[in-house]
């Protein structure tokens, strides 16, 4: 299996490892049959993710996707952070192996799995975002 060297470096040095002991929302996701575990850890203020860290158990195609998704939605507003999508987090690491697209939708699960719990906490769930958290409502620990 052949990894771009932007996944070998996100493997070899992930970014915003660790967690957030005083986090304002945690996302935790998992795939049975992969194994994978993504745990991520936000830190808001004023609609902003001024902080995020990850802990991900798992292969080095999940640690490269979760490193990436907390380096492309830090500095970003909640608004922003909404629209990552598993294709634009493969996109930034220069493609995965087909048999490893799992560990970006993992990944895109883990930051919007916390972000619903921020908007769950402050009443900001509503009609026109909604469907941006639909992902999560499906068995999102059975995507393989």
């Amino acid at each position: 299996m052949q990894y771009s060297d932007e996944v070998m470096d996100h493997f070899m040095n992930p970014r915003n490892v660790g967690e957030i002991e005083d986090a304002d929302a945690t996302g935790l996701v998992g795939n049975a049959k992969c194994g994978d575990i993504m745990k991520v850890f936000l830190k808001i203020e004023n609609g902003i993710i001024v902080d995020v860290k990850f802990k991900t158990f798992g292969c080095g195609a999940a640690i490269a996707t979760s490193s990436m998704a907390t380096e492309m939605i830090k500095g970003k507003t909640l608004d922003k952070a909404l629209e990552l999508t598993n294709k634009a987090v493969a996109e930034a690491l220069g493609g995965l192996p087909p048999i490893k697209m799992h560990c970006s939708l993992l990944a895109e699960q883990a930051v919007k799995s916390a972000l619903k719990e921020y908007y769950e906490k402050h009443g900001l769930i509503n009609d026109d975002n909604r469907h941006l958290f639909d992902m999560l409502n499906e068995d999102a620990n059975d995507h393989a």
